[in-house]
């Protein structure tokens, strides 16, 4: 008898940890299954997020005025001559031949802009941001007024020189 009470013993010990594994088993399914499905919804939002924003952004070009700016600066200024090549990064090229139909235009607002300067503004860093960032800002004007789409991301001077 008392090998049957032993025995009845290490069956109650075998069935806790029994149903203690079966229990961090069912744990483990039930939070993997969450985890999964969760992690699938949001994989699946990024690639709509990144889907979009491929569509969205064009591709970028290059676009070089031909020939330098040459200006002649304001009577008092120290420098009494300019000479500037300017790039534009744009994007699409649609844009690059919205620019070339208008580059009259762009051509003779830019001579107005940087002729009307001070040439001692122009020799810091900050006057020539400046000058960059008005001439972005027009540059775009143009392109709305003209074609009502394209895009001018930044203006890089390839060359200033001032005399």
């Amino acid at each position: 008898m008392a090998e049957l009470g032993q025995e009845d013993g290490e069956k109650k010990s075998l069935k806790k940890p029994i149903i203690i594994i079966v229990g961090i088993v069912l744990l483990l399914a039930v939070s993997s299954g969450a985890t999964f499905f969760l992690m699938k919804d949001f994989v699946a939002k990024e690639e709509k997020v990144s889907g979009t924003e491929a569509t969205v952004s064009a591709e970028k070009f290059y676009f070089d005025l031909g020939t330098p700016i040459v200006v002649a600066f304001p009577k008092g200024s120290t420098a009494k001559n300019g000479r500037i090549m300017i790039s534009m990064l744009v994007e699409g090229a649609d844009t690059i031949d919205i620019l070339k139909k208008n580059e009259p235009m762009i051509r003779n607002n830019l001579l107005m802009l940087i002729g009307a300067q001070n040439s001692s503004t122009l020799n810091t860093r900050e006057g020539k941001e400046m000058l960059r960032k008005a001439m972005l800002d027009d540059t775009s004007a143009i392109l709305m007024k003209m074609a009502g789409k394209g895009k001018v991301n930044e203006i890089f001077f390839t060359s200033f020189i001032m005399q």
